[in-house]
């Protein structure tokens, strides 16, 4: 295989009318992924009612879908790269599809939690195998950037459109409705995949090495419930012991990758600065987001006052301009080098972020949907063009493993952003509602109103009058400032981003006349 195909390079065969209504295709399991993400957020209240769940099997029934996604993709990126990639992403359509219904008919929690688990599996397959697929089916790398450029805009809108979908379904119907949705798309990929879809495995690999999947869901799963404890708990000894075995089980991970004859990860490609640069982007892009994220939902229903639903539709805003971000910086990608796109991305979430250090409780909601439009925009165009690097810098026989690593990194980016960003605004909000809350309150309610804003609000519910709406106030005051705090802190940390991904990665882009740089690159990582 040439060196000029291992880079992704712009040669190939263009894509036809097939290719891009598979696309659409692969639009499907990439949607109903990402939204059941955030789909249980309006469900869970019924849920509990329902099946009379307990606080520690609600946690379950949130986080066991994310744990078994996030330990898997690495196993059935390498899977899919072996036994075939259409072939996988069949195995999780029915994997996915069945589990849905199962969730949907769920007669107690455990039942529940199991089909959960069971959907992080299906997941699991599903999001690289998408992602390789694209890489499969388009060689010419400006449509591959049009059709990247998509994938990512359906990722962001799963997860915006599922508290939404959620909440109209549950007006409509009972709550196993919003587990059943997914069904029918399935259903529809199976049907049109086989027809649609190109198969591709890579040659043949040796055996499948079993250990080293042991391994890498040994490393990650620690590590993310370790970051996650720390978010809900503080730095306590037990998450931050998981999060070192984690670590620790990794070091064995990437010893094992040197050592075995059939490595599942083939580490000379992290020698490559456009890969490795990527990833290292993606994280930090995810950590933003999902950071801002969880501020953002509180804001717009604890101290603006919405209800969940009419939040939820407020918070679609900002995704407006996310259309047209991604392909406009895949465009620009295509006549100027790409690293200068990608900081350019960061800077506009950083003055997105900005933006947010002016939000305060009596502020217009305008400020808050430019704010958070400006950090969407810029973070998905940087998205999108990191996941076109991943994808394009390796060959095709790599891009399922690499499409694995790559949604492996989103995912502690995304628990990164609730531990790091959480913890630095539960610390703002703590100090200001200190300095703010009223003298003279029971023990008992200026505890809770200190451990955040729904305690605040929940206190403040229980005291009469004037007294009620200072604590209210104070801790509304105090969730503005954290909010503030957080965004300073991000804008900050997307400024100092966006120029070392230009320093970074600056000429591992590659138009026609940057082949040779790029041949040299490749060649002194190994990969030749």
């Amino acid at each position: 295989m040439s060196t000029q195909e291992l880079a992704g390079g712009t040669a190939g065969p263009k894509a036809g009318r097939k290719e891009w209504i598979a696309l659409g295709v692969l639009a499907l399991p990439l949607l109903l992924v990402s939204m059941d993400v955030s789909v249980l957020y309006f469900a869970v209240p019924f849920i509990s009612q329902d099946l009379h769940v307990t606080a520690t099997q609600q946690l379950w029934i949130f986080d066991i879908y994310g744990f078994v996604l996030a330990g898997l993709l690495i196993t059935m990126g390498s899977l899919g790269d072996r036994i075939g990639r259409r072939k996988l992403l069949i195995f999780g359509a029915v994997a996915f599809g069945a589990a849905s219904v199962a969730a949907a008919y769920s007669q107690s929690p455990e039942q529940l939690i199991a089909a959960r688990a069971v959907l992080g599996i299906g997941g699991a397959t599903l999001m690289p195998s998408t992602l390789a697929l694209i890489r499969n089916m388009f060689h010419d790398a400006a449509q591959r950037s049009k059709a990247i450029a998509f994938w990512s805009a359906v990722m962001m809108a799963g997860i915006s459109l599922g508290p939404v979908l959620s909440g109209f379904l549950l007006e409509h119907f009972w709550w196993g409705s919003v587990f059943l949705i997914n069904t029918p798309a399935m259903v529809l990929l199976l049907v049109l995949a086989p027809v649609l879809l190109p198969e591709f495995k890579a040659a043949a690999k040796g055996r499948f090495d079993l250990l080293s999947s042991v391994l890498s869901l040994a490393a990650v799963l620690p590590v993310i419930w370790g970051i996650k404890k720390c978010a809900a708990d503080g730095f306590a000894v037990t998450p931050m012991a998981s999060i070192g075995a984690g670590l620790l089980v990794a070091v064995l991970f990437i010893q094992r990758q040197r050592t075995a004859a059939h490595p599942m990860i083939e580490l000379p490609m992290f020698r490559n600065r456009a890969f490795s640069g990527a990833l290292a982007a993606n994280t930090i892009a995810m950590v933003a987001v999902v950071g801002n994220a969880v501020f953002m939902t509180q804001y717009l229903q604890l101290v603006l006052g919405m209800s969940p639903f009419k939040a939820a539709l407020w918070s679609l805003v900002p995704s407006v301009a996310v259309g047209g971000a991604a392909p406009l910086g895949m465009a620009l990608a295509q006549k100027i080098d790409r690293a200068y796109v990608l900081g350019a991305g960061f800077v506009i979430g950083a003055t997105g972020f900005g933006v947010l250090t002016q939000v305060h409780v009596d502020s217009p909601l305008v400020v808050l949907l430019v704010g958070a439009g400006l950090l969407a925009s810029g973070l998905v165009m940087v998205m999108s063009l990191v996941t076109e690097a991943v994808v394009g810098s390796v060959a095709p026989e790599r891009a399922g493993s690499a499409s694995a690593l790559m949604e492996t990194c989103s995912e502690f980016g995304g628990a990164l952003g609730i531990a790091v960003l959480g913890s630095i605004g539960t610390a703002a909000y703590r100090a200001n509602v200190d300095m703010h809350l009223p003298s003279g309150l029971p023990a008992g309610v200026g505890q809770a109103a200190r451990e955040g804003l729904a305690g605040g609000s929940a206190a403040a519910a229980q005291l009469p009058g004037q007294l009620g709406d200072a604590v209210l106030a104070a801790a509304r005051g105090s969730f503005s400032h954290s909010m503030n705090v957080v965004a300073l802190v991000g804008s900050v940390m997307l400024a100092v981003t966006a120029v070392t991904v230009t320093l970074v990665l600056r000429g591992t882009s590659k138009p026609a006349d940057t082949e040779e740089a790029a041949t040299d690159e490749l060649t002194a990582a190994g990969i030749s």
